[in-house]
């Protein structure tokens, strides 16, 4: 894959939490701990203006998400203050001169049921109306809608959800199928392992007109930092990608072979893949449009874009650095499936023969490695070894030693 990065200095005086693209693609909002929102447009040179910049709340930012523009340019914000807003972009209609056509952004409401801080904000889908959902640090699931999507300062809290475990992160399913009801799932960034599973769905039920839990995925006891459904384009299952101190792809397939009872699981739940090969810390995860490709992010600072083959099997397809430029990294961590992800690099050619010379010679650390597979721009090696491959500090060390 090639990739054309554009640097943009966002003038955030603190962290930035999050980073959310509008629907279209072309517009973007940033939320950080300066209390500070800021939203940015994308001309036809394809360069990023900033277009708006407002403090939002008196505490860290944590997420800026958009709202379908079918409810026009909405987004939701939530922070450490304990609270969510709501903010409509307005064109100004007035008649003196340079307000006409003004864009800015106003707050439509400030949602203040939590108690302690609020971790995550998502709109449901479209199809549902305008729904917003909260996760907080309390444990509590909060769904709110807004009854009239012409007027976006009344909002009415329709339901909360309790949880024993500190929330981090939801998201919900964007399936367009009748047959699948509303669901959403949340993750813990609880360290306890002992607390058992760290993530969490809950399904609508039409009938009782409630939430409920139905199932808690097994074998996720780690801290989650993310949690993602892919887009469903006609699935019969469901999959969801989870950010933890690894990568986690997972299949919701619904039981139809016995009738679930209250309190049973209602999906038989799957690990398909996972991957450690960011070595660390994994934040955030998220799908593109058609839920074939998974981008993950992580302490190593690169982006890593995963993608299923023919024979059902999870790969790494690239990785992209942090200024932008192709990673020249050894993929080795088996998925679930006892298969191992591909490992690519870009580079010129004088460059990659020394590379691979540079390998060779440092034959403590890449005895292991099977010969490179060289296709035009992209080089790959399999570890073949009993011990897991060695991670890409210890193969650039490798190399400097060589060059010396």
């Amino acid at each position: 894959m090639l990739f054309e990065a554009h640097s943009i200095n966002a003038e955030h005086k603190d962290l930035i939490h999050d980073v959310a693209y509008d629907f279209y693609g072309q517009r973007m909002a940033t939320c950080s701990s300066d209390q500070f929102v800021k939203v940015w447009d994308q001309d036809e040179h394809e360069t990023w203006n900033l277009t708006a910049t407002w403090k939002a709340h008196s505490g860290s930012v944590w997420k800026v998400t958009w709202a379908h523009p079918e409810f026009g340019q909405v987004l939701a914000t939530c922070s450490f203050d304990r609270t969510a807003a709501v903010w409509e972009e307005i064109v100004g209609e007035g008649t003196a001169p340079g307000e006409r056509g003004m864009r800015h952004w106003v707050r439509r409401t400030n949602l203040v049921d939590s108690r302690t801080s609020v971790t995550d904000v998502k709109f449901g889908p479209k199809a549902l109306g305008l729904l917003l959902a909260t996760c907080s640090a309390d444990g509590v699931i909060r769904i709110y809608e807004a009854p009239d999507v012409m007027n976006l300062s009344q909002w009415t809290l329709q339901h909360e959800l309790s949880s024993k475990l500190s929330l981090s992160c939801l998201t919900w399913n964007p399936s367009f199928s009748r047959q699948h009801p509303p669901m959403l799932a949340v993750g813990s960034d609880e360290a306890n392992q002992s607390l058992g599973s760290k993530v969490l769905i809950y399904e609508y039920n039409e009938n009782s007109r409630r939430w409920a839990k139905t199932d808690s995925v097994p074998g996720v006891t780690d801290a989650v930092h993310d949690i993602s459904f892919a887009p469903n384009l006609g699935r019969s299952f469901h999959m969801l990608a989870i950010a933890t101190k690894d990568v986690r792809i997972l299949t919701m397939k619904p039981r139809q072979d016995v009738v679930v009872q209250s309190g049973q699981p209602r999906f038989d739940i799957q690990t398909v893949a996972q991957f450690e090969d960011h070595y660390c810390t994994v934040w955030r995860v998220s799908w593109n449009v058609t839920g074939t490709i998974l981008a993950s992010s992580g302490d190593d600072g690169c982006v890593r874009l995963w993608k299923c083959n023919q024979m059902n099997s999870w790969k790494c397809v690239s990785v992209l650095k942090g200024d932008g430029t192709q990673a020249c990294t050894i993929s080795g961590a088996p998925t679930a499936q006892g298969t191992t992800s591909s490992a690519q690099t870009s580079s010129s050619a004088p460059s990659r023969k020394f590379a691979e010379s540079a390998i060779e010679k440092s034959a403590p650390l890449t005895s292991m490695w099977q010969p490179a597979v060289i296709k035009g721009r992209f080089t790959k090696r399999t570890w073949i070894g009993a011990e897991p491959a060695p991670p890409p500090s210890a193969i650039d060390k490798s190399k400097s030693y060589a060059r010396k």
